[in-house]
């Protein structure tokens, strides 16, 4: 539940009462003085806007976001009078435009809620009463449906605060229109935990993309008015174009930042400073009657940037390509403006097909934040690059700081998936040991050559309790001392394999003489073994690409080869973990197939420790000790690791001496 709505709906009923006390004669007429209060309103309408993203209400947001737009304007008109004598006027193709907005935007809200869609009409009737009325919000019918819409927002606040606190709820419909979409095969909610999965990552905010292509409809149809050089400021533009087109534009743009689209959280900031620059120059005359060779060459500069975001569109989808090529059309009438060479009607053609664009691309993402599949489209990437787009296929993004994320990244394992996973070092592809599909799968997603196995990680110890007597003594305590943290060890294959249960799966696990082997010092990481058991692990990216640091890296490599990503930001490490070989303890040697983030001198102290133990404790039945047999100097005994990985866990899998030509990924 947004709980941020009834802010929002008291502010609409202050801005209402703001105009409809003039109708109801509680005041004979408006003043400036009442301007702080509507541009109060609509400042914090804003913010309601934002905090409604973050209770993931897009449809509400949206809506917020609209009625800001009608305060700062409302504002605007009463600050008219101090340089003009005259009431301004309105565009009346954009009040058109809005009130089809409110329309559709209507619609989709009474999917969620009948209630609310219908409140939602009530600036329908508004908008269309806007645009009858030459003088706007001073004639008397704009100003008796304020008067309605106070009434209104009286009545879906004391709905909503009731339904919060009460435990009988007043029926606002909200599952008679579900229901009856559900005998639907065309038309299908989106519902689940995934309702809000991004396109990248995972994010505190819902999509505001719905926003951003609406403020550019709005925008691109406020600009149809050709501005009066003798007087820039007779119509009310500036706040179509500034507010819509920039503030909120800009507000779009860094949920978008947010929520991991770097390309599209530019497109719409780079958009909202021209509208904002533009919607000032132009029809606030801050340039006055002659055109400025320097905003011509600003305008060319913006051109460029654009030049460059449509080449980038090219590898995202065909709907954002459009709408950027088509933006470039709104920036030469700008130019040619600049200039003073534009031609008649050029900008009534370059607004109509822009905001044509935007208005699909307005419908695509209410549509796909609503319904499941694509009812209409953003279509694919123009060129298709290997390597790029590569999550176009979107999986389930699930925030680790959740244990329901976390338990159901292992219930998607449990059932054959794949997954990407934070760890102790970088992000790893992780698979069930007893999913032989799985782990197959996981392995020919990378493209791994056959001598590149992958490596077994378990959460504690405990899960080789029962093949304890196969392992050494010295190895075992010393497996104890070293986990968890981010050291592999490499220690002899045996007969303790067929303990955990991997069958088929273990013919990708290590070679026929030894297998890696760690317990990681991550949380999320050892309850997610917790909950699944022991899992084959290899490193997040392509073989022979660099290591993957960050979810969003695992998505952009790998997203359309795995069912899901848990998702924990930043890896708390760029290094990777440091390779033991272990197949030879029980002589006294170890050696170093990769030394990362652990030293090489934290490992051999470990070691020392443990050796030193063994030296305490006699063998039963001999008047020896087996430490003492096998504890050798270190200088000697410990081998120079000779070569390094490439990427995290690829370690060799023959002997450091054996000049490391092969490598395994752990």
């Amino acid at each position: 539940m947004n709980c941020f709505a009834v802010t929002g709906l008291i502010l609409n009923m202050l801005s209402a009462s703001v105009f409809g006390c003039r109708l109801l004669g509680v005041t004979g007429k408006l003043f400036i003085g009442q301007v702080p209060w509507l541009w109060a309103a609509g400042i914090y309408q804003t913010g309601i806007c934002i905090l409604s993203y973050r209770a993931m209400d897009v449809l509400m947001a949206t809506f917020f976001g609209f009625t800001s737009i009608l305060k700062f304007a409302g504002g605007y008109c009463l600050l008219y009078p101090i340089w003009q004598p005259e009431e301004p006027s309105f565009p009346i193709p954009f009040l058109v435009v809005f009130s089809i907005l409110f329309v559709v935007l209507s619609l989709f809200v009474t999917l969620k809620s009948p209630v609310d869609g219908l409140y939602l009409l009530f600036y329908v009737a508004y908008c269309i009463a806007l645009a009858c009325s030459p003088k706007g919000f001073f004639e008397g019918g704009p100003q008796g449906v304020d008067v309605a819409i106070f009434v209104a927002s009286a009545l879906m606040t004391l709905i909503h605060l009731y339904n919060v606190k009460a435990s009988a709820k007043i029926p606002t419909g909200k599952g008679a229109v579900k229901a009856l979409l559900a005998r639907s095969s065309f038309l299908k909610l989106r519902e689940g935990g995934d309702l809000h999965t991004p396109y990248l990552g995972y994010s505190k905010y819902a999509d505001a993309e719905v926003l951003g292509y609406a403020c550019s409809v709005l925008a691109s149809f406020a600009i149809t008015v050709t501005g009066d050089p003798q007087a820039p400021l007779a119509t009310v533009v500036i706040p179509w174009v500034v507010v819509a087109g920039g503030i909120l534009k800009l507000l779009s743009g860094s949920v978008a930042f947010a929520r991991g689209k770097t390309l599209e959280s530019s497109a719409f900031i780079l958009y909202a400073v021209m509208w904002i620059i533009w919607g000032l120059t132009r029809y606030g005359g801050l340039y006055g009657t002659a055109r400025s060779f320097h905003t011509a060459v600003g305008i060319i500069a913006f051109m460029l940037f654009n030049g460059f975001i449509i080449f980038c569109t090219l590898f995202l989808n065909t709907a954002w390509f459009f709408y950027s090529l088509t933006f470039l059309l709104i920036a030469i009438s700008f130019l040619l403006d600049a200039i003073h060479v534009l031609p008649a009607g050029y900008d009534i053609a370059a607004t109509l097909i822009f905001g044509l664009v935007s208005f699909y691309c307005f419908l695509s993402a209410l549509f796909n934040s609503i319904f499941e599949g694509s009812c209409l489209p953003m279509g694919r990437p123009i060129v298709q690059l290997s390597g790029v787009g590569g999550g176009m296929t979107k999986c389930l993004h699930l925030p680790a700081r959740k244990a329901s994320s976390v338990k159901r990244i292992a219930d998607i394992l449990k059932n054959g998936g794949t997954c990407g996973i934070p760890t102790d070092t970088v992000y790893v592809l992780v698979a069930a040991c007893n999913r032989p599909d799985a782990v197959e799968k996981a392995h020919h997603s990378k493209r791994q050559a056959q001598d590149r196995p992958m490596s077994l990680w378990i959460s504690s110890l405990k899960q080789l309790e029962p093949a304890k007597h196969l392992f050494s003594p010295l190895l075992w305590d010393f497996m104890e001392a070293a986990w968890p943290s981010p050291i592999s060890l490499v220690v002899p294959r045996g007969e303790w394999v067929d303990f955990l249960g991997m069958k088929d799966s273990a013919k990708y696990v290590g070679t026929p003489q030894s297998i890696a082997i760690r317990i990681p010092d991550c949380s999320v990481t050892t309850h997610l073994i917790d909950l699944v058991g022991p899992i084959v692990v290899t490193s997040a990216n392509p073989t022979g690409e660099a290591d993957t640091t960050h979810h969003n890296q695992v998505y952009a490599k790998l997203g359309d080869k795995v069912d899901a990503v848990l998702c924990d930001g930043p890896s708390p490490e760029n290094i990777a973990s440091t390779v033991v070989d272990c197949t030879k303890i029980d002589s006294g040697n170890i050696g170093f197939f990769r030394v990362g983030i652990i030293p090489k001198s934290q490992v051999l102290q470990v070691l020392e420790q443990v050796q030193k133990k063994h030296t305490l404790v006699p063998n039963s039945g001999t008047g020896t000790t087996k430490g003492q047999e096998e504890h050798l100097d270190h200088s000697h005994a410990v081998r120079n690791g000779v070569g390094m990985a490439a990427s995290e866990e690829e370690v060799p899998v023959q002997s450091p001496s054996d000049g490391c030509k092969n490598h395994t990924r752990f």
